[in-house]
């Protein structure tokens, strides 16, 4: 499959650079089956929830993964913390005009300091810092997308509402429209709420490289499932009710259980899933997501669960619409 089949040419203005209010962004309805497109506001996708329904969503909180500083010839360094590997080492993204060698003191905003032990992969790098207390030093992670420093209000904006275990370095955005109170009532109304983990790492990110899609490999990414969630999932399942995955990472995780275990277990794991189409989904009947980087793998995803040529279509109508893209944009309910 030809990368180029997922490129779209999107206007600079389009992509959302902060958020509006939760809850009062857009919301383009696809229909799989008769291929009809509806125009909403978020706060409309209570219409589209019924009761018995089985929502899944991811909890995970983006920690203050992003540092910078300088090395000592006052050369300048972005870190992106991707994982702990012990108090006081991480393995981490390096940007710096050139590629960092071993033993290289980088001198962090702040006063902390840090030192390159040794490369584990393509721009990934075992750091060890002068202080456990590394989290500290960080900031929130906006995506380079976002042509701004991080500002106090993404603190609050660039976390889910039900945020609860700190590991991601992105936030699983189709979470980002959900406000608490507006969860009570979907509660209210039966819809069941679940709460698993993937912590989203820099792969969301990357690139697709490879020209035929097939080829790309994806960046594994930890997960959790409690017992309870995994019970709740597997009764929705066995009871023929809908399953609906708030964004792209609670698919990957409830597709990767079914595909490696044909169901849902409880316990930790790691999944390097890629959906693209021609996938054959096991347990996800709707998919709530945002607006996706063109040749994305996110926007594989998509394509492969709403359908190519209904996603594509969506995706020329946003644009002619003036839908916000991306992390901070407006959302897309596939049903």
């Amino acid at each position: 499959m030809d990368l180029r089949l997922f490129d779209y040419k999107l206007p600079p203005e389009l992509i959302a650079q902060y958020p509006l209010p939760r809850g009062s962004e857009r919301l383009m309805i696809l229909y799989r089956e008769s291929g009809d497109i509806e125009h909403r506001k978020f706060r409309d996708i209570d219409r589209y929830l019924h009761e018995g329904d089985c929502l899944v969503v991811n909890d995970t909180k983006v920690i203050p993964a992003r540092l910078t500083g300088k090395k000592k010839t006052g050369g300048k360094v972005e870190l992106l913390l991707v994982k702990r590997l012990e108090d006081q080492e991480w393995e981490c993204l390096v940007r710096t005009s050139k590629t960092p060698r071993e033993g290289t003191e980088i001198y962090l905003d702040g006063g902390m300091r840090a030192r390159v032990e040794g490369r584990q992969g393509d721009d990934v790098f075992r750091v060890r810092f002068s202080s456990p207390r590394v989290l500290d030093a960080g900031r929130i992670p906006l995506p380079p997308y976002i042509k701004r420093m991080p500002e106090q209000i993404d603190e609050q904006t660039y976390q889910t509402v039900y945020a609860r275990h700190a590991g991601s370095v992105a936030a699983p955005t189709a979470g980002l429209h959900f406000t608490s109170s507006f969860l009570r009532g979907l509660e209210e109304k039966g819809v069941d709420i679940v709460y698993i983990t993937l912590h989203v790492g820099p792969g969301t990110f990357a690139p697709v490289r490879s020209k035929k899609v097939e080829e790309h490999r994806m960046h594994s990414e930890d997960f959790f499932v409690s017992e309870h969630a995994a019970k709740r999932i597997n009764t929705a399942l066995s009871e023929g009710r809908r399953v609906i995955a708030v964004g792209t990472t609670t698919t990957r995780v409830i597709e990767h259980l079914l595909a490696t275990e044909s169901k849902i277990v409880s316990g930790k794991g790691s999944t390097d899933l890629f959906i693209y189409p021609g996938f054959k989904f096991r347990g996800i009947d709707a998919v709530l997501t945002n607006f996706h980087l063109p040749r994305s793998t996110l926007l594989m995803l998509v394509c492969a669960f709403g359908g190519y040529k209904l996603v594509m279509n969506a995706y020329s109508q946003a644009i002619e619409r003036r839908y916000r893209f991306f992390s901070y944009g407006d959302a897309m309910l596939i049903l």
